[in-house]
């Protein structure tokens, strides 16, 4: 067990996303851990399910996106003390052109046992695309019937 609080266990994943180690940010989850992206465009998932397909996500982070800073982080309890509300900026740049991004986010956490339960991400997908460099496939993605 990481972390008896959700706080904390969020926390400590940011820890991990700046120091790159996103196979102990997929340790995070719950076996059965959900992660959500509400606003999720184009190609991009809107659900995965179990830690692996979080894994398997998040490998490919690291070469679109170079988070190196946090700059601000707020957490919001809620009425249940499994589940928090945090909002985030992450800073950093943009592993294909070398230039400089910034995205806010909205997560909805909740941690059974100290590991994700349910990691629900509120998050501008045009944002992300520009700051991955790939705008133009995810306005070309929106375009297509076949999906």
């Amino acid at each position: 067990m990481v972390s008896s609080t959700p706080e904390h266990t969020f926390r400590y994943m940011i820890d991990l996303m700046l120091a790159k180690d996103m196979n102990a940010v997929a340790d995070l989850w719950a076996p059965d851990g959900i992660a959500e992206f509400p606003f999720a465009a184009g190609n991009a998932p809107r659900v995965l399910r179990g830690r692996e397909e979080v894994r398997a996500y998040l490998a490919h982070l690291p070469k679109l996106m170079d988070m190196t800073k946090v700059a601000a982080l707020t957490v919001r309890p809620t009425d249940r003390t499994d589940t928090v509300v945090v909002e985030w900026t992450a800073t950093g740049r943009t592993v294909a052109t070398s230039q400089p991004y910034r995205l806010d986010y909205i997560v909805v956490l909740t941690v059974r046992d100290g590991l994700i339960a349910l990691y629900r991400d509120y998050w501008s997908p045009l944002s992300a695309a520009a700051a991955a460099g790939g705008l133009a496939g995810l306005i070309d993605s929106l375009g297509r019937t076949d999906t």
